[in-house]
């Protein structure tokens, strides 16, 4: 028989255990456990999950790598057109971990209405464009189809839908600007097949989605001229490394280009969500930490006399010691358990239902997404209980300066 744990046992069942001195500092301390592991899981879940989806927001528009012209062309339109002919095109052997590479092709315009008109730009994009990367942000409609004959389907984002006046069958004009001064524009006439919505600002504000062929036809481009290549990687976190292997793998009038390059801004800010994580960890952990520490002395200086009265059976410092110990990690598992339950619960909650909503102005998202993981729950656990029972390590050596006749005679 373990003799330290079953008196650790009967402790923490005897019926004055609850109604102790002890007892609401107990309380406090497990409920501080439990908080901190509440915070820790909404906050690492959060803070990835928003990292992902904006990743993934950027990368379904931008695609994870460009390849464009060495030119001096720092807007979001083609000028100069590039073959699709090319080693790389349309399977990027060379790059094991290219996973899909397309073609595209964009062009400035300005859609125009009875009763307004929009700066808009034309992404044209061709039969092997990807469209799972879009279809998740399809709220009406449908997705056009590009892979038989030049047709006049487009994607609208639901900004530019409601700013215009426009919904799903509806007609309008794009009128695009020549090169050449005097000319007068290039007018298109679309349809809209589908509605989007990302939440990201920056595109929804932007972009139409529609035939490449109609910037073949604008630019007077030949059918195997295209603007830019978007590429798709297997592991996004490596994605630098990826990306110096396609710059080496392409012409030298070519330039590569990762969204992380092209979208420092967001990408900078989306770094210091990882340094938030940390210090919430690490401030929930301490707190959590100082609770079960008072609680432990606390346990200690009520069981002053039993302590003597154990030292003077024979029992030594480091079995006294274990006593406390089994009853500390009791309550940090109390904690954690009670935690885990109600901190998964919200994150449950928030996943299916998206209960916290955020502005996309500010955040890119229009609710707060949640990555939930079980090897980062379960390490996350882990972490709290560990740190947790070693700093207990600390409190219970005062046990050793306890000298049995003053214990027993402790009131």
């Amino acid at each position: 028989m373990n003799l330290e744990y079953f008196i650790a046992k009967r402790l923490i069942t005897a019926k004055n255990y609850k109604s102790s001195i002890s007892a609401p500092i107990i309380k406090i301390a497990i409920s501080a456990i439990a908080i901190g592991i509440i915070m820790m899981l909404v906050s690492v879940a959060t803070g990835i999950g928003l990292q992902q989806k904006i990743r993934e927001k950027v990368s379904a528009f931008n695609g994870q790598v460009i390849i464009s012209n060495y030119d001096n062309n720092n807007s979001e339109v083609t000028f100069v057109p590039i073959s699709k002919k090319q080693n790389f095109y349309p399977d990027f052997k060379s790059v094991p971990d290219v996973k899909h590479i397309q073609a595209i092709a964009s062009k400035a315009g300005i859609i125009r209405t009875e009763n307004a008109f929009e700066g808009i730009i034309f992404k044209g994009v061709g039969a092997d464009y990807d469209w799972n990367n879009i279809k998740e942000y399809l709220v009406e409609g449908k997705l056009p189809d590009f892979s038989k004959k030049l047709n006049e389907d487009v994607i609208i984002s639901s900004f530019l839908a409601n700013r215009l006046g426009l919904k799903v069958g509806d007609q309008f004009n794009t009128f695009f600007i020549k090169e050449e001064q005097g000319k007068m524009p290039n007018s298109r006439r679309f349809k809209i097949s589908g509605i989007f919505n990302s939440g990201f600002q920056d595109f929804d504000a932007t972009y139409i989605l529609g035939d490449i062929r109609h910037i073949q036809r604008i630019n007077k481009w030949a059918p195997d001229q295209v603007g830019a290549f978007e590429v798709f990687v297997k592991d996004f976190d490596k994605i630098k490394e990826t990306g110096d292997k396609i710059y080496e793998q392409t012409s030298s009038n070519l330039d590569t280009k990762t969204i992380i390059e092209k979208y420092s801004y967001i990408f900078d800010w989306l770094q210091l969500f990882d340094f938030n994580i940390i210090v919430i960890l690490g401030v929930m952990i301490l707190v959590a930490t100082i609770n079960m520490v008072v609680a432990l002395l606390v346990l200690i200086l009520e069981r002053t006399q039993m302590i003597g009265i154990l030292k003077a059976m024979g029992a030594n410092n480091w079995v006294i010691r274990k006593i406390f110990l089994y009853n500390a990690f009791y309550l940090i598992m109390r904690g954690v358990f009670w935690g885990n339950l109600i901190g998964i619960s919200i994150l449950l909650i928030q996943q299916q239902f998206g209960v916290v909503s955020l502005n996309p102005e500010n955040y890119y998202v229009n609710q707060a997404p949640v990555y939930l993981n079980w090897g980062y729950v379960i390490l996350l656990n882990l972490l709290t209980i560990i740190v947790c029972f070693v700093v207990l390590l600390i409190p219970s050596y005062i046990i050793t300066k306890i000298s049995p006749v003053k214990a027993i005679r402790f009131d």
